[in-house]
């Protein structure tokens, strides 16, 4: 299989197509076969890309260093963002400020706190805070239900 960028002369919208060949690529474009996923146009043509290098059978990846986990910071929606997905986000924020309203920040306790609860050391609460990934998937494991808040929340002694 071969993966082209391709892109439709009339709106200038960019996908990806999977094919065959090359030869199979310019069979569907002669039969009417390709087209823009967002307009509809058959007029598509392959776009500019990257090649794609394939390493050799008897190569080994390199070790990946382990990276510390990023910092968890504010994010704040970009100005291209459609009207509409502006709004849901404003929604979706003011829906998760309500439902942890009565909700209790334990910071990085998150996964010890959780436990406690699940394993009966401590009474049920509502809480939220913050756990990386591996704690969540231990979490998980464990079978104690957690979800991710959605919206960034800044502890109770960053905000304002």
């Amino acid at each position: 299989m071969i993966v082209f960028d391709l892109e439709c002369r009339g709106g200038g919208h960019r996908f990806e197509g999977w094919f065959k060949s090359s030869d199979d690529f310019a069979r569907q474009c002669e039969r009417g076969l390709v087209a823009c996923p967002r307009c509809g146009s058959a007029d598509v043509a392959k776009a500019p890309m990257a090649a794609r290098l394939a390493r050799k059978g008897n190569q080994a990846l390199a070790p990946v260093a382990k990276a510390d986990p990023p910092a968890r910071q504010p994010t704040m929606a970009s100005p291209k963002l459609p009207p509409e997905a502006a709004a849901m986000m404003r929604a979706l924020a003011a829906m998760q400020a309500e439902a942890i309203k009565d909700s209790q920040w334990v910071g990085d306790n998150f996964a010890e706190e959780s436990r406690a609860m699940h394993y009966g050391e401590r009474d049920p609460a509502t809480i939220h805070g913050q756990a990386t990934r591996e704690e969540a998937e231990e979490l998980w494991d464990e079978g104690i239900v957690i979800a991710p808040l959605l919206i960034p929340v800044a502890p109770p002694d960053e905000v304002n």
